[in-house]
C-alpha cells in the first residue's frame, strides 16, 4: 500500500504531482541561500510544481581535508530557518551523527541520510525517532534490495514519513551509473522514489583532491527517471558552478533550472496518468 508522505503542506507520494528537491550543495553563506531560494521558490511556484529547498550546513565527506565544509550547525540552521518562514517553503537538510538530529528537526521538515552513512543504524533510529520525515540516499556500495534494510531501520520507530532516494551505483574507480530497475524495485515498498541526478552524474575522487561530474547529462538522466515513474527529482542547483564552494562539477545552472523543472513537471503529468 503505497504511503503519502506529508511535508510542509505538500502531499508526496504515488498518485500525486512530481515533486522537485532543489538549493545548492553547502550553504556559503546567508545572502548566496536566500538569492537562490528565491529563485527556486518563484519558478516552482509559477509552474505549480511542489517544491523542498534543500542545503547542507556541514559537508562532512568531502574529498579534501581542506575542502569547505559550510557554516555549522548553529549558523546553518539559523539560515535554513529564515529560508523557510521568509519563503514559506519545506527544508531539507543531511545529518552525519545522532548529536546533530534533535537541532536539525527543530528547523527542517525533511532530515537526510547521506549515502555514506545509510547502513548507520544508530543515526537511521534517531532521525525516525525525530518527527521529521526521512529522507535515506542509498548508498553507492548497496543493491536496491538491500536498501529496504535501511528503510525498516527507519520504520521501527513508527515513522512512516520516508523518502527513498536513488544516486548511483559505484561503477568501477570514479564513476556511478543508474540502474533504472532500481526505482521500481524501491518503488515496490509503496514509499516516494526519488532520483537524485546532479549526484548520480557525480565522479567521485574523479579529480584527485575533489570530485568531477558531468552536468551535460543532467536533463538526460533527469526525464529518464521520471518517465521511469520516480515520485521526486532532487537536484543540485548554483548560479554559477565553476565557483561552487562544493559539488560545482556537478551542479545544474541555476538559469537551467525553470526549462528543465517545466519539462519535467509536464512529463511528469503524462506518465503519472498511465501509472
Amino acid at each position: 500500500m503505497p504511503h503519502l508522505v506529508r511535508v510542509g503542506g505538500l502531499t508526496l507520494g504515488r498518485g500525486r504531482p512530481l515533486f522537485l528537491i532543489a538549493g545548492p550543495c553547502v550553504i556559503e553563506s546567508e545572502r548566496h541561500a536566500l538569492k537562490l531560494a528565491e529563485h527556486l521558490v518563484s519558478a516552482t511556484r509559477q509552474l505549480k510544481i511542489p517544491f523542498i529547498f534543500k542545503a547542507s550546513f556541514d559537508k562532512a565527506n568531502r574529498t579534501s581535508l581542506r575542502s569547505y565544509r559550510g557554516p555549522g550547525l548553529g549558523p546553518g540552521l539559523k539560515i535554513l530557518a529564515r529560508i523557510k518562514k521568509e519563503f514559506k517553503v519545506p527544508v531539507l537538510t543531511d545529518v552525519h551523527d545522532v548529536t546533530q538530529v534533535g537541532r536539525a528537526a527543530e528547523v527542517c521538515d525533511v532530515i537526510q541520510i547521506p549515502a555514506f552513512l545509510s547502513r548507520q543504524t544508530d543515526l537511521l533510529v534517531e532521525a525516525g525517532s525525530s518527527g521529521s520525515a526521512v529522507n535515506i540516499k542509498k548508498g553507492q556500495f548497496l543493491s536496491p534490495t538491500e536498501m529496504r534494510n535501511a528503510v525498516l531501520k527507519v520504520a521501527s520507530t513508527a515513522n512512516q514519513r520516508i523518502l527513498v532516494t536513488e544516486r548511483g551505483s559505484s561503477f568501477g574507480y570514479n564513476n556511478l551509473v543508474v540502474d533504472m530497475r532500481g526505482i521500481a524495485l524501491m518503488e515496490e515498498w509503496g514509499y516516494p522514489v526519488v532520483l537524485d541526478v546532479t549526484h548520480s552524474l557525480q565522479l567521485p575522487g574523479g579529480e584527485g583532491d575533489r570530485s568531477g561530474g558531468q552536468p551535460q547529462f543532467i536533463e538526460t538522466l533527469a526525464r529518464a527517471g521520471v518517465a521511469a515513474g520516480v515520485d521526486g527529482i532532487f537536484m543540485e542547483v548554483h548560479d554559477n558552478p565553476p565557483r561552487a564552494l562544493s559539488d560545482g562539477a556537478n551542479a545544474l545552472k541555476l538559469i537551467r533550472f525553470e526549462p528543465l523543472a517545466r519539462k519535467l513537471r509536464d512529463l511528469g503529468r503524462f506518465v503519472r496518468k498511465l501509472s
